[in-house]
């Protein structure tokens, strides 16, 4: 099918239409790169400690050197990482790279059940956790496949100083619930037993796998979306030149406040700044504002990525106003839609505009990007970037004219192989011809820009966060005293939406309160409920089916509860 492409003539200056993958062979090699050429430059930065890409370079080497060496991982196993934005991240994360390792990202906010389906589905072999997040593991483990578990403390990495942040966070904050994993080994252990071993020599190609990065795509359970080095070497390289033009290499300073687990940042952040030679300077709590606003302080950053809440809440904290902004020249939003609103505020505020960009964990994740040059918030996700078709599709498969609303449909390099594991759920997305069905409702101008009219029909996005109502669903129906439930999405001001529950009971003494702890014991932060109303029946379709769109579409004032 030949596509027109309106986007071309609209490019920034200096951004190629394509790109050409073959530069590198894999992410690694992109990696070895960047630690040659940048060795003395700082790399990442947290709570005080710079790493420069020369240490860096050591540092996953060794970790390698324990992954192959010591624990005898071979090319192609999964190595779970169950951390928050802390120095060893990108340690652990580039030295499984570098041993031809699947990398499985794991957020560290899971509870048992979700971190048990995501291991055993994944199949990992070894998990890096922070000792936070171990009593979680410690439930699980013994019904996955994890042979090997490598723990560590927030402080491990920072010298004396990480003594006490260790002793203030078990001791004194009460944050790290004990634990019993009697055959862990420390991180810091492990590298000294890697030091001797030599980096594996691993042949890597654009087909194998990186990433096995879980999201619910637009149905409920988590499907690991593989990402193959050559899925996340084009992506580098498309939202590199979409970037570099703006950027000068070996002097930015990236401010990496969004979890690296989460893949916007992976890439963005974690991966093209690298190439940039930039310094990633890791926020390990940015929920906690005056404490960000302080970081930033001391970073002269030159660029932040984030989603709406996050650049919400920045102009929302004291002090955040008086920072000097005068080397800021990016600021990235995405993962949910950015607002108007603060998209105006943010730009009178900074002086830099908030640019908008559209990806999705099966595109590794960037397919359109607004260029970084615009003027003012325009409401679209942007131009797509080099290499990338986007087109809009009837419901029946044929591309639409434009201006026509429908399905926004992305082809490329960087598109997932695959969901690991599940044919099925892959052919439902992708098409013979490669073409990934995003969910999203769409329209394209004359120019090229792309806008999201609306979202996946059921998806809930909190905070940037996918949240899947069957999940939801599936978790609240196994509460004895629930006989039908239904999640969708209202407004909120602070995260874009929450989980709000519509709830039939079983047991007439359930209550608000009961449901809610129920949820807090089986699900993420994210995807608990907020709001939760009781109803004597909930509205079906002809065959039995919940409507949920008529719930979330009711105009009446609902007796919400909670």
């Amino acid at each position: 099918m030949s596509i027109e492409r309106p986007w071309l003539a609209h490019y920034p200056e200096g951004v190629p239409a394509q790109i050409d993958t073959n530069e590198y062979a894999s992410v690694a090699a992109v990696l070895e790169e960047a630690f040659e050429r940048f060795r003395q430059r700082p790399a990442f930065a947290n709570f005080g400690k710079k790493f420069s890409y020369g240490q860096i370079d050591e540092l996953s080497r060794q970790f390698a050197g324990y992954l192959t060496g010591v624990l005898k991982l071979s090319k192609g196993d999964r190595v779970a990482i169950m951390m928050p934005n802390v120095l060893q991240y990108p340690i652990a994360l580039f030295g499984a790279l570098r041993a031809g390792l699947v990398v499985v990202n794991t957020n560290p906010m899971y509870t048992a059940r979700e971190l048990k389906h995501q291991l055993e589905d994944s199949g990992a072999k070894a998990i890096v956790v922070l000792d936070n997040f171990a009593a979680t593991l410690q439930q699980v483990v013994a019904e996955t496949e994890v042979k090997h578990i490598i723990t560590t403390g927030i402080g491990d990495l920072l010298g004396a100083k990480g003594v006490l942040i260790n002793f203030a966070l078990k001791h004194i904050k009460k944050m790290v619930p004990a634990y019993d994993l009697p055959h862990a080994v420390r991180f810091n252990d492990a590298l000294s037993k890697g030091a001797s071993h030599p980096l594996p020599k691993v042949q890597l190609s654009h087909d194998d796998i990186a990433f096995l990065q879980y999201t619910g795509g637009t149905t409920g359970v988590a499907k690991g979306a593989m990402l193959t080095h050559g899925n996340m070497v084009a992506n580098m390289m498309q939202a590199g030149a979409w970037i570099g033009s703006n950027a000068k290499p070996g002097e930015e300073v990236i401010i990496t406040a969004l979890p690296l687990y989460h893949i916007f940042s992976l890439t963005a952040n974690g991966l093209v700044f690298m190439r940039l030679g930039g310094l990633n300077w890791l926020i390990t709590n940015p929920r906690d504002m005056p404490g960000f606003v302080k970081e930033l302080k001391q970073s002269n950053f030159t660029a932040l990525t984030g989603v709406n809440t996050l650049f919400n809440g920045l102009l929302n904290t004291p002090g955040f106003a008086e920072l000097d902004f005068s080397r800021l020249h990016l600021a990235l939003g995405g993962g949910m839609a950015v607002q108007r609103a603060v998209a105006e505020r943010w730009k009178k505020v900074t002086g830099v505009t908030l640019v908008e960009a559209y990806g999705l964990t099966e595109t590794s994740p960037a397919a359109c990007i607004n260029p970084l040059d615009l003027k003012a918030y325009n409401a679209s996700i942007g131009l797509p970037i080099p290499s990338t078709d986007v087109a809009i599709w009837s419901e029946e498969g044929e591309p639409l004219p434009q201006g026509d609303v429908g399905e926004l449909m992305v082809r490329g390099p960087q598109v997932m192989k695959g969901y690991w594991q599940r044919p099925d759920e892959t052919a439902k997305v992708l098409s013979p011809d490669g073409w990934l069905h995003t969910g999203d409702i769409a329209r394209m101008d004359e120019n090229g820009y792309f806008y999201i009219v609306d979202r996946k029909k059921d998806m809930i996005l909190v905070s940037g966060f996918n949240v899947y109502p069957n999940e939801v669903e599936d978790v609240v129906m196994q509460h004895p005293g629930v006989a039908e439930v239904a999640a969708v999405g209202v407004p909120d001001e602070h995260s874009g939406e929450v989980v709000k529950l519509f709830v039939v009971r079983k047991d007439p003494k359930l209550t608000v309160e009961d449901l809610k702890q129920f949820c807090h014991d089986n699900l993420t932060g994210y995807k608990r409920p907020k709001i939760i109303e009781f109803r004597d029946s909930l509205p079906k379709s002809n065959v039995g089916k919940i409507l949920r769109r008529e719930l979330r579409d009711e105009k009446k004032p609902a007796a919400a509860h909670g």
